[in-house]
């Protein structure tokens, strides 16, 4: 169920009658967390399962919860939807532009007739929202995160990334300035050397970097979207 309408009720409802959840509803996820972890603390025998609202089959909610509690973590950025993913390495492969490589997408079903949330970047949004609580305990208002999409870019724009030794990826990005504290969540596309680990990820797939004191890089790679990575 998606939305943040009637969804709410049923999972708020849920929640308040001591009924454990289980939602991959990334936009109310990212826009109520606050309100969601209040009545689980309320109510600690509860549980509320949210892995497949981000990244779909890959384990990085898990690993945030768990596997880096005796971490500090200073940055995630990652390719965190399928879709544009898929998009962009079909322009750079074949020098497509934008509104036949997102014909090919929607025939083949990895966009939807309406693809602005994805395209328009507003589905990474919310995810990086929510990656960014995980990952360093603040709350933030995924309506306040700045997003640009991919629908501005062109077959030119891969060639000029090409000259630079690098690709072109739409990255959720959250950081945190280590002099300051302050944390900056944005999604964008973004040029990245072919010498980084995200360049080399093609098709739908999803791919989350990790920058913590103890274990500097840790990457996470899989299926982000479909039936059984979800």
């Amino acid at each position: 169920m998606g939305g943040v309408g009637l969804a709410k009720t049923v999972v708020f409802e849920a929640l308040k009658r001591g009924k454990h959840v289980v939602s991959a509803n990334k936009a109310l996820i990212a826009s109520e967390m606050p309100a969601i972890l209040e009545l689980l603390r309320q109510n600690p025998k509860l549980k509320f399962g949210m892995e497949a609202a981000v990244c779909g089959g890959i384990p990085v909610i898990n690993a945030l919860q768990t596997d880096f509690l005796g971490d500090s973590i200073s940055g995630i950025q990652g390719i965190l939807n399928g879709t544009t993913n898929f998009m962009l390495s079909k322009m750079e492969a074949e020098g497509a532009n934008y509104d036949a490589v997102l014909k090919e997408a929607q025939a083949l079903g990895f966009a939807e007739a309406d693809p602005t949330a994805d395209v328009e970047g507003f589905d990474v949004q919310a995810k990086i929202s929510i990656l960014a609580k995980l990952a360093f305990g603040a709350t933030v208002d995924v309506t306040k995160v700045p997003v640009s999409g991919i629908s501005r870019l062109s077959a030119l724009d891969f060639e000029y990334a090409a000259t630079l030794g690098s690709t072109i990826k739409l990255l959720g990005t959250a950081v945190k300035d280590a002099e300051t504290g302050t944390l900056s969540v944005y999604v964008a596309p973004s040029v990245v050397p072919n010498t980084n680990s995200l360049a080399s990820v093609r098709g739908s797939m999803n791919s989350l970097v990790v920058q913590s004191d103890n274990l500097d890089e840790s990457s996470f790679q899989g299926h982000g979207a479909g039936r059984f990575p979800t």
